[in-house]
């Protein structure tokens, strides 16, 4: 279970587990933004599947990062396909969204569960792909 909630022993990494998960999601985007958003409900569905059998993982240990993967490709599915503005922007928004836990993603964040330990990074890669299809929306080119 390790092995899955680390991302294949990615959240083992130092310094910042979080950002090298989220890193290791990035290359999706090359598959175009179904494929995104299809990766971030399987790693959504894998993860509270492992987090219910591994209970250390209720506490959210660094080591798990899943949840940023999840969260990561749901941003990424916002954009139209690759470019790198858009694909450095939603990266540091949804780390942002992450690490700062504005209202919705502190809410979930406080609750020590699989459910809180996925849908924090799941509303934060949400507030990142609103803010990416608001910029789209007004023209920016991403």
């Amino acid at each position: 279970m390790k092995w899955v909630v680390s991302l294949g022993g990615v959240g083992f990494l130092r310094p910042a587990p979080g950002t090298w998960g989220s890193l290791m999601v990035l290359p999706v985007i090359l598959l175009g933004p179904a494929a995104a958003a299809l990766l971030a409900l399987l790693l959504l569905m894998l993860g509270l599947w492992a987090l219910k059998r591994l209970p250390e993982a209720g506490q959210d240990p660094g080591w798990v990062v899943i949840d940023e993967g999840a969260g990561q490709a749901l941003a990424l599915a916002a954009l139209p396909g690759f470019g790198w503005l858009g694909v450095a922007l939603a990266f540091a928004l949804f780390r942002l969204f992450d690490i700062w836990k504005p209202g919705p993603v502190r809410m979930l964040d406080r609750q020590k569960t699989p459910a809180g330990v996925m849908g924090d990074d799941i509303m934060a890669g949400a507030m990142a792909g609103m803010v990416l299809l608001l910029l789209q929306a007004l023209g920016v080119s991403l």
